[in-house]
């Protein structure tokens, strides 16, 4: 037994989380048993509105097996499903092309600059989110700086329509809204890594490029992978942000089709389905990104 842990009671370290417990029961269990509960449910015949079955014998799966037919190929969620899986491959993949050069420079190279640097990857946070996306449109319109530079610039003397139903948009806004919560993990994830095993491998003859390929990147990953779920989790779930930049239905995400399910649809329990088969993809990944952490805590605990 250490020498805090009998100078004070157990049940004060555990009290502590008292607080985040409570605000999980009722923040995200409620609520989440609500969406449950709406999906299990039926709808008010008059005033379309769900009508919850709280209790699990009342259940009934009719539109949670409707929805999940709607996922098989050629189903009414198919092609959305697809489309937003892709939507966040593309921008979690651009997110790690420019956010790890990002935060390994701070990390390893930013002396003087480090705290300028990272007081301006905390900037975007002082503007709501609401508005830098405002602000992209104003650079994606017609008469933008970004068509005014493609055709100044001859790279595209016929600029496209960037805000109708254009992916490249919805996934660019995406990579913009997102990176600042991958970077300032990857960066701590970095930090943590022991110097002396780089100076190690320096010492033993590995050149700059072949310690970071066998030293840094590997003790990295799991930074990489929590980093990485961190912002993939909210994209699968995002329906502002295309709202805001296309507003097609041709690049609609699921998070739009629950929107539209639960504000004005005649039937609100198919978006709790599909708020509740999008949660179960999620667990899956996150199910694996614990298993990874698992792991890679096992095999440092061996060493």
């Amino acid at each position: 037994m250490s020498e805090k842990s009998g100078i004070y009671p157990r049940w004060l370290w555990q009290a502590f989380a008292l607080p985040g417990v409570v605000w999980l029961i009722l923040l995200f269990l409620v609520p989440f048993y609500a969406v449950i509960g709406v999906a299990f449910g039926g709808v008010d015949p008059i005033f379309l509105i769900p009508v919850p079955a709280w209790n699990p014998l009342d259940w009934s799966a009719e539109a949670v097996i409707q929805t999940l037919s709607g996922f098989l190929p050629g189903g009414d969620y198919w092609a959305v499903f697809w489309r937003t899986t892709l939507y966040v491959a593309v921008a979690l993949a651009l997110c790690l092309l420019v956010g790890y050069p990002v935060a390994y420079y701070i990390s390893r190279h930013a002396r003087r600059t480090k705290s300028i640097l990272l007081a301006l990857l905390v900037l975007p946070f002082w503007v709501s989110y609401l508005m830098r996306m405002l602000a992209w449109v104003n650079l994606f319109a017609p008469s933008g700086y970004v068509n005014d530079f493609l055709a100044w610039s001859h790279i595209l003397p016929d600029p496209p329509d960037w805000l109708n139903g254009n992916p490249v948009s919805v996934v660019l806004a995406l990579v913009y809204g997102y990176i600042p919560y991958l970077i300032l993990p990857l960066l701590a994830a970095l930090d943590r890594i022991d110097k002396s095993l780089l100076e190690a491998a320096r010492d033993l003859g590995a050149s700059p490029a072949r310690a970071f390929l066998h030293v840094t990147l590997p003790l990295s990953m799991t930074g990489v992978l929590g980093a990485s779920v961190i912002i993939a989790l909210p994209m699968f779930g995002d329906y502002y942000t295309p709202n805001i930049i296309s507003g097609s239905p041709t690049t609609s995400m699921l998070g739009n089709q629950i929107d539209l399910f639960f504000h004005g649809g005649p039937q609100p329990q198919i978006g709790a389905s599909l708020t509740l088969v999008l949660s179960l993809f999620l667990a899956v990944l996150m199910t694996y990104y614990m298993y990874s952490v698992a792991r890679s805590t096992r095999e440092v605990r061996d060493e």
